[in-house]
């Protein structure tokens, strides 16, 4: 059998699932990235045998590319997600979580790595820069559907969620100092790369974006365009921009999170609150054939080799990377100690490491402990972060009603 046929069973199989108990899933500790994952590592080498992925194991540019296309899919999204008006409130914080808790976060892990590992500099700072992004596609799960609403202040859920949209893409200059130090990359190269990867995004995505919203108000003007198609448009926007960003070898993610941004600008509130709902549907199931591949392709034997040292990076990385900068952030950033809390354990790492420890393979070589260490991190944050949402959301709401109990008794 071929793996393409047993993937299509298997997505299909889990996406009728999901879509019988959808309204239920959101109240289990379980989330679709981690029954995906979970089908994968059944279905992989490590049990049945049925789901050959070499071919993906051998080219990381495979999964490079699925992780792409499923990070400009999430990011576009999250930037429909919520209005702009309620978006742009939150621009001070969001440049505080860009521009110390991103950095922060890739250098503890860079930190983590080096002190659980015993690896060089180079080579820590490889792994730390492709763990620091906030994972969009694994958050979502913590932050949307009615349950989340209900549960969360709406200021923490648009918080996660445009942080995590933004720095996957602001992420890359990270990535590039890491390659500038650990390959024959120089700082100047690595600079002007950054600049023009990240203006050139910014640039596509503007533009795109803008122009996209108002090509459909011209369109709807004179009754061009037939329901039925309008509902996939900013799916195909999203699939435009990584396709131009390619072309001129720019960041297709961070384009994608600008042209959300620009068509949300530029769009009436019906046609973003229609095009949201698309595309949280898409990005649902979109998860899917992603983290089946991953859970069947784990390199079991290279985590083998990576011995005890990889089971403490993976602890500390999870509880050390974000939740301490978080905290030392908790005024200026304006949030209780429950949101800092919530906010400090749900940054999850998941698709956007995956995007750059293959970015990095394919320009440093693929190396098996950058990999094997790298993979570990995600799947253990796609574990954690999965069985911990929907708890995660109910403690929440016990401590704030508890709080809102004692304000009112004073």
């Amino acid at each position: 059998m071929s793996a393409l046929d047993v993937l299509l069973t298997t997505v299909g199989a889990l996406g009728v699932v999901i879509v019988a108990v959808s309204a239920r899933m959101r109240r289990w500790p379980v989330t679709e990235p981690l029954l995906a994952l979970a089908a994968g590592v059944i279905l992989g080498p490590a049990v049945l045998g049925v789901f050959d992925v070499s071919d993906i194991v051998a080219d990381p540019s495979t999964l490079h590319t699925g992780a792409e296309i499923l990070l400009g899919i999430s990011v576009m999204g999250v930037a429909l997600r919520y209005p702009f008006s309620e978006i742009r409130q939150h621009w001070r914080r969001l440049a505080l979580l860009l521009a110390l808790v991103l950095p922060g976060m890739a250098l503890i892990s860079t930190g983590l790595a080096m002190w659980a590992l015993g690896i060089p500099f180079a080579l820590a700072l490889l792994l730390g820069t492709a763990l620091c992004p906030t994972d969009p596609v694994l958050a979502s799960s913590a932050v949307t559907g009615d349950e989340a609403e209900e549960d969360l202040p709406a200021h923490d859920r648009q918080l996660l969620s445009v942080e995590s949209g933004a720095n996957d893409g602001l992420a890359l200059p990270l990535v590039l100092v890491a390659l500038a130090v650990a390959t024959p990359l120089t700082a100047g190269q690595a600079l002007g790369e950054s600049a023009w990867q990240i203006a050139g995004a910014l640039v596509v995505g503007i533009v795109a974006g803008y122009g996209a919203a108002k090509a459909l108000h011209f369109s709807e003007r004179h009754h061009d365009t037939e329901t039925g198609p309008m509902l996939l448009f900013t799916l195909l926007l999203t699939l435009l921009v990584l396709g131009v960003a390619g072309l001129i070898g720019v960041n297709g993610v961070f384009g994608a999170f600008v042209a959300g941004l620009a068509f949300n600008v530029t769009s009436t509130g019906g046609e973003r609150e229609t095009e949201v709902e698309i595309d949280e549907a898409v990005n649902q199931f979109a998860v899917l054939p992603f983290f089946v591949a991953l859970g069947a392709m784990i390199p079991w034997a290279e985590w083998g080799r990576l011995g005890w040292g990889s089971v403490w990076l993976t602890v500390a990385v999870l509880v050390l990377r974000r939740a301490p900068l978080i905290f030392a952030l908790m005024k200026p950033l304006g949030l209780k100690v429950r949101g800092a809390a919530y906010l400090g354990w749900f940054g999850p790492v998941g698709v956007a490491a995956v995007f750059y420890l293959t970015e990095e393979a394919s320009r440093a070589g693929a190396d098996p402990l950058l990999l094997g260490a790298g993979t570990l991190v995600v799947v253990a944050s796609t574990v954690a972060h999965g069985i911990t949402a929907a708890p995660g959301r109910a403690l929440y709401r016990v401590a704030a009603d508890r709080d809102a109990a004692s304000s009112g008794g004073r």
